[in-house]
């Protein structure tokens, strides 16, 4: 099976999952889930999912890997529904379509947002609920990763930075904390249900990996920004500009962040390259991420 073919049998099995854990549109109350459904089915990569389930694969197990690939996105679709809301970010497009505080209303937006933080850790204590100890480190890595410290943050920060002047340790704590922490944590998750998921020196390799792969999918990030078009980005793609963010871009120039992109690949296939194991998918998406054009 090639690259694309894997690729696509993974997000298949993601988009499954949806369907087997979340409630339906018609649940009571019927709007607050088909706001949840319309955020979750608006189209996304999988980006997040996707390489925790190939870090699984690096020493696959017995376990099921769905439940931690669906709580992770879970977290992720939350955040996006938050940080669109006019109180953040107030963007008015998120993935080719309106967001969610347009189509619906803003204290649907919210409520949405709300509900699918708890529902990612009844997924995760449901999923391993015959294996306590897994639970717990897959509900605390998780945990962690969404906090004040990591990815709320993150967020805070950049709100708190609209408008300054760029510097270089203020952008590097919040694209670690609101974008390569989410990205560090499904490398960490994947790899702790692998069978090889005890090793602590191979799981902070995951963590390193991870965290480089997620400075470089900001990079190219920033970049995008300023080299897409909106119907590319699915998003306006002169927002972050209009917003004054601070960005690599705005900080060392588009050359600058091609090359900083670059090494933080390469540092991320390094540390992937060390931990071994079936890694030939894993390092193929690594590489792909950095010429992704949306």
């Amino acid at each position: 099976m090639n690259f694309l073919e894997q690729l696509s049998q993974k997000v298949l099995r993601v988009n499954q999952s949806i369907t087997d854990w979340l409630p339906g549109k018609e649940v009571h109350p019927a709007r607050l889930h088909e706001a949840i459904m319309y955020s979750i089915d608006a189209g996304g990569k999988r980006l997040r999912p996707v390489l925790l389930m190939a870090a699984y694969d690096l020493f696959s197990s017995d376990r099921d890997p769905l439940p931690a690939a669906l709580a992770i996105e879970l977290i992720h679709t939350y955040s996006l529904i938050h940080d669109d809301l006019p109180a953040m970010d107030d963007s008015d497009i998120r993935r080719g379509q309106p967001s969610s505080h347009k189509h619906f209303d803003e204290a649907t937006a919210i409520l949405a947002g709300d509900a699918l933080q708890p529902m990612a850790f009844e997924i995760l204590a449901k999923g391993y609920a015959e294996d306590p100890k897994l639970t717990v480190d897959l509900v605390r890595m998780l945990a962690e990763t969404a906090g004040s410290q990591m990815l709320v943050g993150g967020q805070m920060q950049d709100l708190l930075s609209e408008g300054m002047e760029p510097d270089e340790g203020n952008l590097q704590y919040i694209h670690a904390n609101k974008t390569a922490a989410m990205i560090r944590a499904a490398l960490q998750m994947g790899f702790r249900l692998g069978n090889r998921g005890g090793d602590d020196e191979l799981l902070h390799a995951m963590g390193e990996a991870g965290l480089s792969l997620g400075m470089a999918f900001q990079a190219v990030d920033d970049l995008l920004d300023v080299t897409g078009t909106s119907e590319q980005l699915g998003k306006d793609a002169a927002h972050d500009a209009d917003s004054g963010k601070v960005t690599w871009v705005r900080l060392i120039g588009e050359k600058k962040a091609r090359e900083l992109a670059a090494k933080h690949t390469e540092d991320a296939i390094e540390e992937i390259k060390r931990v071994g194991g079936e890694n030939a998918f894993l390092l193929e998406l690594v590489k792909r991420m950095l010429d992704r054009t949306n």
